[in-house]
């Protein structure tokens, strides 16, 4: 069983990867994108594909969304809710950025955002990414 305060530690790491992952998004650094995420990660993304498998599946759908967003790269969270056991954790939020559309139009986008994340090596790591819209 975990102690509250080893729980509020975990939720702190957690909270701190998610700011170190969007503020990444915004730099446009891959290698901090993918800093902190599995080999094996499992990702289900709003455009296609919608299913990314392993590491680099998971960072080339990076390069689309670099390729559609307006710059400086708009990227954040808020909501953010953590719920951690004792080496397996989800973290949800609601996401914001802002998309170009196909007519150069700015589109601002609020989507869903789910992670799973396992501690691994005494330390968070990202196993499944889901980002979704609502449907209209």
């Amino acid at each position: 069983m975990m102690s509250g305060s080893s729980r509020s530690n975990d939720e702190a790491e957690i909270r701190s990867l998610i700011e170190r992952w969007s503020q990444a998004v915004r730099d446009e650094d891959r290698a901090r994108i993918r800093r902190d995420h599995a080999d094996d990660i499992l990702m289900f993304d709003v455009p296609p594909p919608l299913r990314s498998r392993g590491i680099e599946d998971y960072m080339a759908t990076w390069e689309l969304f670099f390729g559609s967003v307006e710059k400086p790269v708009a990227f954040s969270f808020t909501d953010i809710e953590v719920t951690v056991g004792s080496d397996v954790a989800f973290a949800t939020a609601i996401g914001h950025c802002v998309n170009i559309d196909k007519s150069g139009q700015r589109e601002p986008l609020t989507f869903r955002l789910t992670m799973g994340l396992r501690k691994m090596a005494d330390r968070w790591v990202v196993t499944h990414e889901h980002h979704s819209l609502p449907a209209v």
